[in-house]
């Protein structure tokens, strides 16, 4: 937990000071009149349900989004931003919610990205980019090598990397979009330990998240968003988690789960001698119908590789699995395994739902239809499906303003509903699903 919490209403000069920050999309307004100040030297919880502009307001900060209306300060001196590289040239450094990074390329690559060292006869220094990314990474206590491609990472690592990289500009202010959304408790640990040096030297730090721990613990104010407008700043010490949950949601939560289901029914789904590989011992287990099963453990302990090898996007040593009256022998293929278990009442939502699950430049009504399309024939005629998509938007509280905009413009939360609706659209039986809540409000 960190201590020493400065006064961050009794300050001569705030390091960043936005005012009247108006923003809208479209007939979208995202953010109306909202203001925010940042103290050197502490950190900053911006908190709101999804949807509620904390990501705008981010981006106007970073560069990525020019406000319809409002002014900046930063440093003291007046801060217009036309684009990210404006930001990071003037000490804003941004690690986003939904990865940034390009796969194709080296993780000593991305962090020089458009700032590649020069030698003297002109060409880029190879050497000098390695030795400094091996060094921003050896701070996060990250055995990685800099010449790895980014697509050979795990989310988690990728999600490092992305903060090595901002910890390695020298920026006055630092913005951790969702940080810890797919990190371990050890790699949360290592951290909080960067975010208090940081904090330690004087850095501004804006830091959004959902879970609550995190915020009682590392942050020292908080700012809350509700439907693009400023709802309150408070100092953490004496807020209550139902206080600041109330501030979020706009009224009490009694109760964050819904009761728990008292019957189960028979197997809807039985994993028999499920071998990852050579080495490993071999795993079975049972999901009864009304029962929700989990499978914990720090990040690459095999539960992913359970899963995705249950619909082919693994591939097992071998195994069974029994669904619908019907054996499957493992491993199914990469290519067809997926809509095999399909067909069969079993649905996969992937944790990656910007590289694995989503089509971002599709409207939000083909990504929750997609699924019932691909019940179809190979070649048959399209269907509309309006009853069903408005059905799923109003069950799964998805804030959009139409179906057809593109799933991109929705928030990360509202992200993840359009994909879990996708499956629940088809009425599947069974789902299968990987980190469920990255990026969802507690309302």
């Amino acid at each position: 937990m960190m201590h020493n919490r400065p006064d961050l209403f009794d300050v001569d000069e705030y390091l960043v000071d936005m005012q009247g920050i108006s923003k809208g999309f479209g007939a979208n307004l995202a953010l109306s009149d909202v203001s925010l100040k940042l103290a050197p030297g502490s950190v900053h919880a911006l908190m709101g349900e999804n949807g509620a502009g904390k990501s705008t307001l981010m981006k106007i900060l970073a560069g990525v989004h020019v406000p319809d209306r409002g002014e900046i300060v930063l440093n003291g001196a007046a801060y217009a931003p036309q684009n990210p590289k404006q930001a990071h040239e003037a000490g804003v450094s941004t690690v986003f919610q939904e990865l940034s990074l390009l796969p194709n390329l080296s993780i000593a690559e991305n962090m020089f990205l458009g700032k590649e060292p020069v030698g003297r006869l002109g060409l880029i220094d190879k050497k000098r980019m390695i030795a400094e990314t091996a060094a921003a990474l050896a701070e996060l206590k990250l055995d990685l090598s800099p010449n790895t491609l980014v697509s050979e990472l795990s989310i988690a690592e990728r999600q490092f990397v992305e903060i090595a990289h901002g910890v390695k500009a020298d920026a006055d202010v630092f913005i951790l979009d969702e940080p810890t959304a797919a990190l371990t408790a050890a790699d949360v640990e290592v951290l909080n330990a960067q975010i208090a040096r940081l904090k330690s030297v004087g850095k501004a730090i804006v830091y959004i998240s959902h879970r609550m721990e995190e915020i009682f613990d590392v942050c020292d104010a908080v700012t809350v968003l509700k439907d693009g407008q400023h709802v309150a700043t408070r100092p953490l010490e004496g807020l209550t988690q139902n206080a600041l949950i109330a501030l979020m949601v706009g009224r009490d939560i009694q109760d964050l789960f819904p009761d728990r289901g008292e019957t189960v029914g028979d197997a809807a789904l039985t994993v028999r001698d499920l071998q990852i590989d050579v080495d490993s011992a071999p795993v079975a287990f049972e999901l009864r119908r009304g029962e929700i099963v989990g499978l914990a453990g720090l990040e690459g302990q095999g539960q992913q590789s359970i899963i995705r090898s249950i619909v082919g996007a693994s591939q097992p040593v071998s195994g069974q699995v029994l669904t619908a009256g019907k054996a499957v022998v493992l491993p199914l293929s990469s290519r067809t395994g997926i809509r095999l278990m399909q067909r069969m009442g079993i649905g996969f939502v992937p944790e990656d739902r910007k590289e694995e699950g989503l089509y971002l430049g599709l409207p939000i009504a083909h990504n929750l239809t997609m699924g019932l399309h691909s019940q179809n024939a190979g070649v048959a005629w399209a269907r509309g499906y309006r009853d069903k998509i408005a059905e799923v938007m109003a069950s799964m509280n998805v804030r959009a303003a139409s179906v057809n905009h593109s799933v991109s413009s929705l928030s990360g939360g509202n992200q993840q509903k359009v994909l879990l609706g996708r499956y629940l659209a088809t009425g599947v039986d069974v789902l299968l699903i990987e980190e469920p809540t990255r990026g969802v409000d507690i309302g």
